[in-house]
C-alpha cells in the first residue's frame, strides 16, 4: 500500500516585542532544520540563563558537560605546549624559569592566547554534543550572534576604553604614581607591528572564548537549575576573577566587579554580544600597549590594578551597562525566547490568534 507523508507546517506566531535582529528571509523559513532546532530549543519566554533548560534538559548535563569542557581544554593546553616543547627541542631554544620553551616575546604571548582562543570550538561542541542544543544559544536568545547588535556595542565601547585609559592615567599621575611606561621602551616599527597584527589575528577570539565559556556555558549551566539569575552571575564573576590569579584585592574585586557586570548585561539584553563587544575592545587595548612597550610576556594582569584604576574603571563599566542597557530597550532587542515560530503538527488544531504558542511537548516558561 502506499502512503502519503505529510510535512509540518511552520507558521508565523503572534506578534512580540519588536527586535530589529530578529530571523528574516531564508533564516525565518528553513525546512525541516527548522523544526528539528526548535526542539531542542528552550521555549519562548526563556530569558538568556535558562537557555540551556530546553525539553532534553536531564539533571546531570550541565555538571557532565563542564567536566568534558574542562578536561577538553586541559588535553589542548597539553598538546599545545607539547607541540611547543617539541619544536623547542628540535630548534635547541632555551627554558624560562617556570621550565617553558621561549621562543621571543611575540610567539611567548601568542601560545596562550590561542589556547583560550581554542576554547570557542570546545564550548560550541559541548553544547552540541552533551546537551543536544544549537551551539547559537549560546550567542543570544534568538540563536545566533546578533551581528548589528554587537557592532552598536563595540561603538559605545571604544569610547568609553578610551576614557578610562586616559582618566586612569591622570588619576594616577595625580597620585605621583607612573601611568605610562618610559619612551626609551619602545620596541620599534617593525617588533610593533608583528605584534599588533598577533594582537589583531588572536585576541578577538581570546576575549570571544572567555566570554562564550564564562557568561555563556556557565551562566547557562547554573540556570539551568535555579530560575534567578543571580546565583550564575555570581558563580561565573568570581570564578572569572579567579581565573585571572591573585594580585591585590582591589584587582580581584574589579574583575568580580566586571564579571558580574557583564553576567547581569547578557541577560539583560539577551546575549553576548555586549560583553564581548567590551572584552574585546579592553583586551586590544591592553595587548596593543604591551606590544608597543615591550609587555606582551609581563605577568602583570588586571588581578594587579592598584586601587586609582579600579576606581575608573568600575565607573567607566557603570557607564557601559547603563548606556547599553537603554539603547537596547530603545532599539527592542530581544532579550527572551522570541515567539517567532510556531510548529503546526498535522492532525491538531492550531493555536487561536493572540494565544501563546507552543512547541509540541514544551510549556512556555514565564519570563520571570
Amino acid at each position: 500500500m502506499g502512503s502519503t507523508s505529510v510535512m509540518p507546517t511552520i507558521l508565523p506566531g503572534p506578534p512580540g516585542r519588536a527586535d530589529t535582529d530578529a530571523p528574516t528571509g531564508r533564516d525565518r523559513w528553513r525546512p525541516s532544520a527548522t523544526l528539528d532546532d526548535m526542539l531542542r530549543t528552550a521555549p519562548p519566554g526563556s530569558p538568556y540563563h535558562r537557555l540551556g533548560r530546553t525539553d532534553r534538559h536531564r539533571w546531570w548535563q550541565p555538571i557532565v558537560g563542564t567536566l568534558a569542557l574542562v578536561a577538553a581544554a586541559l588535553v589542548v593546553v597539553c598538546l599545545i605546549f607539547g607541540v611547543a616543547a617539541a619544536v623547542a627541542e628540535l630548534t635547541d631554544r632555551p627554558y624560562d624559569a617556570d621550565g617553558l620553551p621561549t621562543f621571543g616575546p611575540i610567539p611567548d604571548a601568542a601560545l596562550p592566547i590561542a589556547w583560550l582562543a581554542l576554547l570557542l570550538p570546545l564550548v560550541f561542541g559541548t553544547a552540541w554534543l552533551v546537551q543536544r542544543r544549537p551551539a547559537g544559544t549560546l550567542s543570544s536568545v534568538l540563536g545566533r550572534l546578533r551581528w548589528g547588535w554587537l557592532g552598536r556595542c563595540l561603538l559605545i565601547a571604544t569610547p568609553l576604553i578610551i576614557v578610562m585609559l586616559v582618566g586612569a592615567g591622570l588619576l594616577l599621575d595625580l597620585t605621583g604614581e607612573s601611568a605610562m611606561p618610559a619612551p626609551d621602551t619602545w620596541v620599534g616599527v617593525p617588533e610593533f607591528a608583528a605584534g599588533l597584527l598577533m594582537v589583531l589575528l588572536l585576541v578577538p577570539f581570546q576575549a570571544a572564548a572567555e566570554e562564550y565559556a564564562l557568561r555563556g556555558w556557565l551562566l547557562q549551566a547554573v540556570g539551568a537549575y535555579l530560575r534567578s539569575p543571580w546565583p550564575a552571575i555570581a558563580v561565573q564573576a568570581v570564578l572569572f576573577a579567579a581565573a585571572h590569579g591573585w594580585g591585590t584585592p582591589w584587582g580581584f574585586l574589579d574583575l568580580a566587579f566586571m564579571g558580574a557586570l557583564m553576567g547581569w548585561l547578557a541577560i539583560r539584553t539577551g546575549g553576548l554580544e555586549a560583553a564581548i563587544a567590551l572584552h574585546v575592545v579592553n583586551n586590544l587595548f591592553a595587548f596593543t600597549l604591551a606590544a608597543a612597550f615591550g609587555e606582551l610576556t609581563a605577568d602583570e594582569t588586571m588581578a594587579d590594578a592598584p586601587w586609582q584604576l579600579v576606581l575608573v574603571d568600575v565607573l567607566a563599566l557603570s557607564a557601559y551597562a547603563l548606556v547599553v542597557d537603554r539603547l537596547a530597550a530603545r532599539r527592542g532587542v530581544a532579550t527572551v525566547v522570541p515567539p517567532a515560530l510556531v510548529v503546526a503538527v498535522p492532525g491538531e488544531p492550531s493555536a487561536p490568534t493572540g494565544a501563546e504558542p507552543r512547541l509540541p511537548g514544551v510549556g512556555v516558561e514565564s519570563r520571570g
